[in-house]
Parts: C-alpha cells; sequence; structure tokens
C-alpha cells in the first residue's frame, strides 16, 4: 500500500490554467474518488499519475518517490479505461497475459496468474474467447483483471462503468469495490456519477474548476456539504436563501429568517452573506396544509413522479421549486398534482457557503 501526493501542481492549456499550486493527498490502501462535472480536471488528474501527461510544474510522488518524470511502463499503475481498451485480435487470456508478458515474466507463470485473476472475476471459462465475442460487463471484468494481474502498486479507474446499464453498474461496483478490497491496493477513482462515488468509496474529492472544493467520507459530503456547489453536485439538495438569523429557540435550535419564513437548524457553520440551506429532499415531510408555522414552508404539489419504492414530489413555494422524496409505502394514497400541501423542514438542514 503506499499514499500518493500532488505537491504544487500548476498545468495550463494555452492561455486556459487549469491547475495552480494544487495539492492533494490520497491516503494509503484508499479507495479515493475524484468526483466532479466535466472539465473540472479529475481525468487530467488520473493521466497525470498513470504518467500520461507530465505538469507543467510540481511533483507527483508515490510514496516518498518522485514519478513526476518516470514514464508509463516503470511506474507499476494499472489502469481501467472507460472504453476497456482490450486488443480486439487477442483472446481474453492473451489480454491478461499481456503486462506481465511486457515485464518479462515467463510464459508458464503468466498463464497461471492470469487463469488465477480471470476465475477470480468469474470468467476462466471465457479465456479463449476473443473480446468481440463478450457483453459489455464481462468485458469490463477482463479490463480489471488485466489491470490486477501485474499487481500494480496504484490502480486507476477512468469511468469504468459508465457505459453500462445501470443494474450491470450496481453489480459490478460491488466486485470492483471487493477487488481492491482484496488487494488492499491505493486506489482512484474518476466519476461524474455521485451515486456510484457514494457507494464505493473511502474518500471522495469534490472538484469544480480544477480545485477541490470539499474532500472527507461519504457520508461527510453528503450530509454535511460546505458550499452550494456541494450540496447541489452531491445529491441535489434543497437550497434556500437566508435572509438573516434570529434567537434561538428554546430547544437551542437556531432560527434563520427566509423568504419563506423561519426555519430551523442545528447546523453549527457560521452565517455568512450569501448563506443557504440545503435541505435533502428525503429529509423533508409532506403534511396536511395548515396555518404558517416557524419550520414549515406552505406550496402547491406542481408534479408528481412515481419511481417505485419512492414518489417524488415538485413543491412550488415562496422560495422556490422543492423537490420532497416520500417511502411510497409510507403513503396511504399518493397526493395529486395541484394539491395544497405544507412541508415541515427538519432542524437537519445544513447551513452552505455560496459557491
Amino acid at each position: 500500500m503506499m499514499q500518493v501526493s500532488f505537491r504544487n501542481i500548476s498545468q495550463s492549456y494555452g492561455r486556459q490554467v487549469l491547475f495552480q499550486q494544487f495539492d492533494l493527498v490520497i491516503p494509503s490502501g484508499s479507495f479515493f474518488t475524484l468526483l466532479g462535472p466535466s472539465g473540472c480536471g479529475k481525468t487530467t488528474l488520473l493521466r497525470m499519475l498513470g504518467g500520461f501527461v507530465k505538469p507543467d510544474s510540481g511533483q507527483i510522488l508515490f510514496g516518498d518517490d518522485d514519478v513526476t518524470q518516470v514514464p508509463v511502463h516503470r511506474r507499476g499503475v494499472g489502469m481501467v479505461f472507460q472504453d476497456y481498451a482490450l486488443f480486439p485480435d487477442r483472446s481474453v487470456l492473451a489480454n491478461v497475459c499481456y503486462g506481465l508478458a511486457a515485464r518479462q515474466v515467463p510464459a508458464a507463470e503468466a498463464e497461471a496468474r492470469a487463469m488465477a485473476m480471470l476465475k477470480r472475476v468469474g470468467l476462466e471459462t471465457f479465456a479463449g474467447r476473443m473480446p468481440a465475442a463478450l457483453s459489455g460487463g464481462q468485458r469490463q471484468r477482463v479490463a480489471m483483471a488485466r489491470a490486477l494481474v501485474i499487481q500494480p502498486r496504484l490502480l486507476l479507474l477512468d469511468e469504468p462503468l459508465s457505459a453500462l446499464d445501470v443494474k450491470l453498474r450496481v453489480e459490478l461496483r460491488s466486485m470492483i469495490r471487493d477487488l481492491q478490497t482484496e488487494a488492499g491496493i491505493t486506489t482512484v477513482f474518476v466519476t461524474h456519477d455521485q451515486e456510484e462515488a457514494l457507494a464505493m468509496s473511502d474518500l471522495i474529492a469534490v472538484m469544480d474548476r480544477g480545485r477541490v472544493v470539499q474532500a472527507g467520507p461519504p457520508r461527510e459530503i453528503y450530509a454535511k456539504p460546505r458550499s452550494r456547489f456541494v450540496a447541489d453536485f452531491v445529491g441535489s439538495a434543497n437550497v434556500v436563501p437566508v435572509d438573516s438569523e434570529l434567537p434561538s429557540s428554546a430547544d437551542g435550535a437556531r432560527r434563520l429568517g427566509t423568504p419563506g419564513g423561519v426555519l430551523l437548524t442545528r447546523s453549527d457553520l457560521p452565517l455568512a452573506a450569501g448563506s443557504s440551506l440545503a435541505i435533502r429532499s428525503e429529509e423533508i415531510s409532506l403534511v396536511a396544509a395548515g396555518p404558517q408555522q416557524e419550520g414549515l414552508l406552505s406550496g402547491v404539489i406542481e408534479h408528481v413522479e412515481f419511481r417505485g419504492s419512492i414518489t417524488g414530489y415538485a413543491v412550488r413555494t415562496t422560495v422556490g421549486l422543492i423537490r420532497v422524496d416520500v417511502w411510497t409505502s409510507q403513503q396511504k394514497q399518493l397526493r395529486s398534482r395541484g394539491e395544497p400541501v405544507t412541508l415541515q423542514l427538519p432542524p437537519a438542514a445544513h447551513i452552505v457557503e455560496p459557491s
């Protein structure tokens, strides 16, 4: 296991500055996710780790080793690409053996190791097939086997599940996590999919325009976003602007003035100019319409979306459109479009800074 560090990295493309004095430490043995929208720099960082891109300045460290100028084939890195990057004219076994052959591992040993890894990913009976005869999920398993069989110091995953259907993505992300945990390899995963990041990661770094705007465990990123950008990007929270802070309630909850009335929070973050309240859709309760009270918002249902176990409501209020997710089984009957309702917002609402 090995810690990986970016130290004082700068990178520009023409006049566009992508990174400026960028620092990041990826703990040894962790499954670390770079999460962010397209163009934020996450894939460039991954390619720097692989040796495919060299920074204009700064250092990339594997443990204490400066690998900034070390070529790709000498870094000991395994990489799984979004498009699998399998050799179409070689069998599954030959694809998995490729990295071992390049490292001059004897043929018999290479084949034995490759077959053991194919068995681990459930494809030992497919060793003689060509990639064209495999499904997308099977190709991705071959790509994982090829990356892991060389026993890399670092595993890089470049949106490896994005081309697969939803059910297969859920299945394969469990397999990838299990393989990484067993091997204990420091792993860097790039994705723009928040659900994948939350489900698979030990740590997440949320990126925006070449900066890490928040890093931490998935639960912390989700439950305690620091900025409006993180709150909106990770889980699409409802964001309510705050006008002022009022004296606390009798039970110690903070009372915040908003365009829709007084809302409550137990967040301990300071209130600054432009701060908002971020409220997750599943934390809001729908109650019968009634008189305005603190912690409540009145509105009218504008849209109903049945999603099986969850029913989603979009409610038009004085602070804008508020989205509410309710367990379908907990509702006696589905509410209808145009129906007036009251939203009960919990003190779990979290103060976030402007992005």
